[in-house]
This record gives structure tokens, C-alpha cells and sequence, in this order.
């Protein structure tokens, strides 16, 4: 029954992938991806997140950010 419901909520609650970059170009060596369940601020110079594991990720930065964010 527990497996069930945990199913049944998960229909309605939303992930996202979140792909930061430390410089312009997506795709190399500096980038890290996240699961994340919850975005708490989304600005263009910070962002904070919390992912799969309940860990609150932040990032700032002066001159802005490279971020992409998808739903799953």
C-alpha cells in the first residue's frame, strides 16, 4: 500500500535538471548536473535548489550565471 501511494504522489510532483555551467560554453569538462524537486530562487545571478537528497545547492555569482533548467 505504501508503494502505491508514494506512486501516486510522485504523478503530481515535478523535477527538474539542472545543468550549471562556470563559463560560456555547455557541454565541457566544468559542468555539473542536478536532479533537483524544488527551485527556492531563480535569479540571474542566484540560484538555490534543493535536490533528490534534501540538499540545499547555491550558487552566486557577480557577473551573472550559466544555468539551464528543464522539467523532467
Amino acid at each position: 500500500m505504501k508503494k502505491f501511494y508514494r506512486w501516486f504522489v510522485n504523478l503530481f510532483i515535478y523535477h527538474y535538471k539542472i545543468t550549471v555551467s562556470f563559463n560560456n560554453e555547455y557541454g565541457d569538462g566544468d559542468d555539473k548536473i542536478y536532479t533537483a524537486k524544488k527551485i527556492i530562487v531563480q535569479k540571474e545571478s542566484h540560484l538555490k535548489f534543493r535536490d533528490i537528497e534534501n540538499k540545499t545547492i547555491e550558487y552566486r555569482s557577480l557577473g551573472g550565471l550559466n544555468y539551464i533548467i528543464e522539467e523532467l
